[in-house]
């Protein structure tokens, strides 16, 4: 393993075509949100261009944008470290994530039809495998899409445009705690299922809002395990 911590195939491929320095910003996000790259490691940038088979300007750029937004820390005399979210940058991020939530599963319970249904039926299969195969990648991309599908049920642009802003960041926390959520968060995934198949808006908002505020709690708890 080399300093940048990398485990071995996880470097993505950087697909083509668009701008080099915008392939490596989506890499270079991928691998910090599936936690490939630990919160508080250090990136070397011709490390990690020997990894992506790039020169160190897009790398540069790709640091400097990732700064901007908040996932990478550059320290004078120092370099580039993965951003290490405190617990109030995360407990702010879960509680809106549960407002936007709600309100989706809400929305579709009141227009979700047979097909959408059934497409979250499929997907809660899928992620019940996986749990079961202790696949945690997988677990934690499949809940993601869970979660997508419902924001699309839910019909509502301007909600999916802002949950979009969040769900990485989702992503980045939920991922640390997917492998002690296991099952229970497939268990609720089914409840809601029910819930919006009953055209129940009540019950899916409150499924929903118990849902999300099981994982913050998971995430704030998980180091006294």
């Amino acid at each position: 393993m080399l300093s940048t911590g990398l485990p071995q195939g996880a470097v993505p491929r950087l697909e083509r075509p668009g701008p080099l320095r915008d392939r490596v910003y989506e890499a270079l996000l991928e691998l910090i949100t599936t936690r490939a790259l630990q919160p508080g490691q250090h990136l070397v940038e011709s490390e990690l261009a020997g990894h992506l088979g790039v020169s160190r300007q897009p790398v540069r750029e790709a640091l400097q944008r990732l700064n901007t937004e908040g996932w990478v820390d550059l320290r004078p005399a120092q370099g580039a470290f993965v951003h290490e979210p405190t617990e109030d940058e995360a407990d702010q991020l879960l509680t809106v994530r549960t407002l936007l939530e709600a309100e989706a599963a809400r929305l579709a319970a009141a227009t979700a039809g047979s097909a959408g249904i059934a497409a979250l039926e499929e997907l809660c299969e899928e992620g019940e495998r996986a749990v079961a195969a202790d696949d945690v990648d997988g677990a934690v991309a499949l809940n993601a899409r869970f979660h997508a599908k419902i924001m699309e049920l839910a019909g509502n642009a301007v909600l999916a445009e802002l949950a979009a802003q969040v769900d990485r960041r989702v992503r980045w926390y939920y991922t640390p705690v997917a492998r002690q959520r296991g099952h229970q968060s497939w268990i609720e995934h089914r409840e809601l299922i029910a819930a919006v198949a009953a055209r129940d808006e009540a019950r899916a908002t409150e499924v929903m809002r118990a849902h999300t505020e099981h994982t913050r709690r998971t995430y704030h708890d998980r180091e006294k395990g």
